[in-house]
């Protein structure tokens, strides 16, 4: 946990974001479409096309926590009743009700066979029968081709298709809900509650799945047709693809700074279940990465792609409910608390502490026990100036001996032209295998503010002290910094990952 994720926390009820989400609304039922069978042509479309409600407990960030009804748009894809429709408009319902067409007069059971949160996408299986469905278009999508997006805007029952064109036949779909290769951009308008309906061509053809516009710019974006069909077999044989279980949205404040993954829903059962995740959740850090720092679900799906959604993943957590942050394991360790966070971010408990240097630019989380603090700052041999800070029970103590926990952190705009990260952690290398301490391996690091290295050391002095060295280049290369953290107990640990993951430098 860190500063910024405290900050990130005070911020969630001044929340805006330009790309508005297409995904559920709440409305009334209306009219009924005309029968069909088979593969339908441009004149069969409303027929195949769904409105899907949603019933469960949803929790927005600018309005809490409600049960509601939630509506979105899906498509049939096969006789049998197989449903595209996106993962925000099903995960974490508890019940799903299906109109085909339109017609209200007929509600359709429904369950969810597999989804992907990266992707934004869900396939569900509509109760027993013989449905008109679509075909998708095959070829190239070419830009200017005639589009027309299907669905249920606005939670109305009534079908609506607009026209437009491809703008963009394709380009990447970082947004705030997916991290997708591939989607196609048009203007054929869509509105909340269109989510996971179908963008087909004048046959009537799918050529993708719609998820996203801002009606600033008149864009309008689709799941391109190619991304659908790479991880459609997977999801109707009930594979989920990226995906843990939650319905996810990358999280902004006013000033744009990321702060975390929102969970709006929990898939029950689901991996991000059964480690304590919860509607309302805030997830500030997974595998060691801060998500959401462009404000989109990269950083997140990354971490996904690279561990693998059945891996151990451990995960960081703000609950802003209860006002605590929360450690644990996807896949392994369940979450616990680890800090509860008071008004204005200052911990209620009085556990940590945040403190700076005597020049107020370097900022680090420590134990509210490590009162004796030093912050003066130095020049180096180079004649290089550094802003650093020395913080333990007793500094003194610290820098004689094993048997007192402290840190020390330095920073410097002047040695970023002369340094290395491998030449400024070589010393605290060079001492530590000199006090007995035994190595654990050069790991690399980045927590979306600083790329470098770091090593753990173990058994040093003697007395079993854990020593942590790091040192890293701020992404936007305008400092190094280094970090030296050494802990005596179990509650000196939990420090170490307070201390790596809240320290910053302002020059």
């Amino acid at each position: 946990m860190s500063t910024r994720s405290a900050a990130a926390a005070a911020s969630l009820l001044a929340l805006g974001s330009a790309l508005a989400l297409t995904g559920c609304s709440f409305s009334l039922p209306g009219t009924p479409p005309a029968d069909a069978s088979g593969a339908v042509d441009f004149e069969g479309v409303q027929s195949a096309t769904v409105q899907i409600e949603s019933v469960g407990t949803f929790v927005s960030p600018e309005e809490g926590g409600y049960e509601a009804a939630g509506r979105g748009s899906g498509f049939v894809i096969s006789p049998d009743g197989l449903v595209v429709t996106n993962n925000h408009v099903v995960a974490g319902a508890g019940t799903l009700k299906v109109w085909l067409g339109g017609d209200t007069a007929k509600t359709l059971n429904a369950k969810v066979l597999g989804s992907s949160e990266c992707m934004d996408l869900a396939v569900i299986q509509l109760q027993q029968g013989e449905y008109p469905y679509f075909d998708w278009r095959e070829g190239e999508i070419e830009t200017a081709t005639d589009v027309y997006a299907a669905g249920f805007p606005l939670g109305d029952p009534t079908f609506t298709e607009t026209k437009g064109i491809v703008s963009k036949s394709s380009t990447t779909g970082e947004t705030p809900w997916a991290s997708i290769d591939s989607v196609i951009e048009h203007d054929a308008r869509i509105r909340p509650g269109n989510s996971g309906g179908p963008l087909v061509d004048s046959a009537g053809r799918v050529l993708g799945v719609n998820y996203a516009g801002n009606d600033l710019y008149d864009t309008n974006l689709a799941i391109h047709r190619d991304q659908v069909l790479a991880v459609l077999d997977d999801l109707e044989q009930g594979v989920d693809h990226d995906s843990i279980g939650v319905n996810a949205e990358a999280l902004t404040d006013d000033e744009g700074n990321g702060l975390g993954v929102w969970a709006s829903s929990v898939v029950a059962g689901s991996p991000a279940d059964a480690a304590g995740i919860q509607p309302g959740d805030l997830i500030t850090r997974m595998a060691g990465v801060t998500l959401a720092t462009d404000g989109t679900m990269s950083d997140y799906c990354d971490v996904l792609r690279t561990q693998g959604s059945d891996a151990t993943i451990d995960v960081e957590v703000f609950r802003p409910s209860e006002g605590v942050y929360y450690d644990g394991q996807v896949n392994g360790t369940p979450l616990e608390a680890v800090q509860q966070i008071a008004q204005g971010g200052s911990t209620a408990d009085g556990d940590y502490t945040t403190i700076t240097d005597d020049n107020d630019i370097i900022q680090v989380e420590v134990p509210s026990s490590w009162s004796d603090v030093d912050g003066a700052p130095f020049t180096d041999g180079s004649g290089a100036q550094w802003a650093a800070i020395v913080a333990s029970p007793d500094v003194n103590a610290f820098n004689t001996g094993w048997s007192t926990p402290g840190v020390v952190i330095a920073a410097s705009q002047d040695a970023v032209a002369t340094s290395t990260v491998e030449g400024l952690m070589q010393p605290s290398i060079d001492f530590l295998n000199s006090q007995g301490c035994t190595a654990e391996g050069v790991e690399d690091y980045a927590d979306g503010y600083h790329t470098g290295r770091y090593e753990i050391f173990d058994g040093c002095g003697g007395v079993g002290a854990k020593y942590v060295t790091l040192a890293a280049l701020a992404d936007d290369g305008s400092y190094v910094i280094t970090v030296n953290v050494q802990a005596n107990t179990d509650a000196d640990l939990a420090a170490i990952d307070r201390i790596v993951g809240s320290f910053i430098a302002a020059f």
